[in-house]
């Protein structure tokens, strides 16, 4: 009686795999610009921990490099924060916060322009429309600094990825 009790309530191991990575999602940016002696270039990667279908934060990496022929030369590296919020699957708010180390060089010729080496700091605050893996939409600079900013104005379109 004993052997058929035990053999008859015996279950396979449970085996219980790793969550966390399972919550992982990747994504970024990839941009080239180029024309008539200019050149510009980013990679920007990412990764995000989603803890349920409404809230995912994560991390960002940024480099790009730019130069005009014989004006200037320009480094950019950093990294983010990135906080998600998905309040109906169709729709995200985000919230980034990028700080980012420019370096510029302007060729000998511009005097007036000296070379600068700075951290700058970004808040960008977002909403935008997601269908399946790729949302599309608009963030504001809330720190932004015309005169120390690499982008040209607070407002800024962009189209997320994550696989």
């Amino acid at each position: 009686m004993c052997f058929f009790t035990f053999f008859s309530f015996a279950q396979e191991p449970t085996t219980y795999k790793n969550s966390f990575w399972s919550h992982v999602e990747y994504g970024g940016g990839i941009g080239l610009n180029f024309g008539n002696g200019f050149f510009s270039g980013f990679l920007a990667p990412n990764a995000l921990y989603r803890f349920n279908p409404y809230i995912a934060t994560g991390i960002g990496a940024n480099f790009s490099y730019s130069s005009q022929k014989d004006v200037f030369k320009s480094t950019v590296l950093g990294g983010s924060l990135i906080g998600l919020f998905n309040p109906y699957r169709e729709i995200q708010i985000s919230t980034e916060f990028e700080q980012l180390h420019v370096s510029r060089k302007f060729d000998d010729r511009y005097v007036t322009n000296l070379d600068e080496n700075y951290w700058y700091p970004a808040l960008f605050l977002g909403a935008g429309y997601t269908n399946g893996n790729v949302t599309i939409g608009i963030r504001y600079d809330v720190l932004y600094d015309k005169d120390k900013s690499i982008y040209t104005e607070a407002w800024m379109p962009f189209v997320r990825f994550s696989f």
